[in-house]
């Protein structure tokens, strides 16, 4: 009997599984292991700048996902976390929310941007339950990849470089979302994350099944980048489906993030101690945490906003 060969993953998805294996500090998986303990969750992803630096200092994000449905119409729910590590205290910002929503948001079945635009950025799988779970959260982050990159050409250039298509995919995604971010923030993603977008375009067009053609540089083509020119073959209705999809996202894009904005300020676990945290961080001036603030973070705003101005005026030189 002749024997066969089990397939081997696309490369995308074995891209991504290396990916999400990146060696993470022993005190932040251990952060993670005992939130997902606490919540319930199945799977923890780490993301964000403390990723990239092996930092522990500042707030470490995670995404915490569980089992079973979606329990609220609005997701994910945010809270804030601490955890001593040997005298040094750990901080976290926690978003929760379903695995089976996380994967048909990454997607694009849900008219949600934030977690396919979020996680075709890095992220590390810090923990799972078991290898099926892990492969569940591995095929999603494949899907946002897929999506992004489905959506970075049907709005970018007729051709230009992987760059420019991320480029383009992340000064909409900005737009549609209710941000305050500082003008060509998406140059300081590509910058920063330089290694990780490096090749990823290609793949993930090869794996949503998104034809092209690469132009390798030479002396007399070459762009001033020295980087491949890649040019979607997009048919006029595959390109008019994807744009008639993402308008109605860029459409909803303000208002939900907006009504999340709204549930975070009365749902945000802990988010009088963040807010202390961050005062004092960035001012210098520490904020008493009291049983009323905890408990009425909005009621207690303008107290703590009085506090600070004076203290601004009384530090000025």
């Amino acid at each position: 009997m002749a024997r066969t060969t089990p397939p081997s993953p696309n490369p995308l998805a074995q891209r991504i599984a290396e990916r999400l294996d990146a060696d993470i500090d022993p005190a932040v998986a251990a952060f993670a292991r005992h939130l997902a303990q606490e919540a319930g969750a199945v799977a923890v992803l780490f993301y964000g700048s403390n990723l990239r630096t092996r930092s522990l200092d500042g707030v470490l994000d995670f995404y915490l996902l569980l089992p079973g449905a979606e329990q609220s119409r609005i997701w994910p729910r945010v809270s804030y976390h601490e955890r001593d590590n040997e005298g040094v205290m750990l901080r976290a910002k926690v978003a929760t929310m379903a695995l089976s929503t996380f994967g048909k948001a990454a997607s694009g079945e849900l008219a949600d941007t934030t977690i396919w635009a979020r996680f075709v950025q890095p992220s590390a799988l810090v923990w799972a339950h078991n290898a099926e779970t892990r492969g569940e959260v591995t095929q999603a982050i494949e899907a946002a990849a897929m999506t992004a990159a489905r959506l970075a050409v049907a709005i970018g250039p007729i051709s230009g470089t992987a760059q420019d298509y991320w480029r383009a995919l992340f000064q909409a995604t900005y737009k549609a979302e209710f941000r305050v971010e500082k003008s060509g923030r998406e140059n300081d993603i590509l910058s920063v994350n330089r290694e990780h977008f490096s090749g990823l375009l290609p793949l993930a067009l090869d794996a949503a099944g998104v034809s092209y053609t690469v132009l390798v540089p030479n002396l007399s083509n070459a762009p001033a980048t020295g980087e491949e020119r890649i040019t979607p073959s997009l048919s006029a209705s595959e390109q008019q489906r994807i744009q008639k999809w993402w308008g109605r996202r860029q459409m909803l894009g303000k208002p939900l993030n907006f009504a999340r904005l709204i549930k975070a300020s009365t749902t945000f676990d802990g988010a009088a101690r963040y807010a202390a945290w961050k005062i004092e961080r960035h001012t210098g001036m520490p904020i008493e945490v009291t049983p009323f603030r905890e408990r009425y973070p909005l009621l207690a705003a303008p107290s703590v906003l009085w506090a600070l101005r004076k203290h601004r005026k009384s530090n000025k030189p």
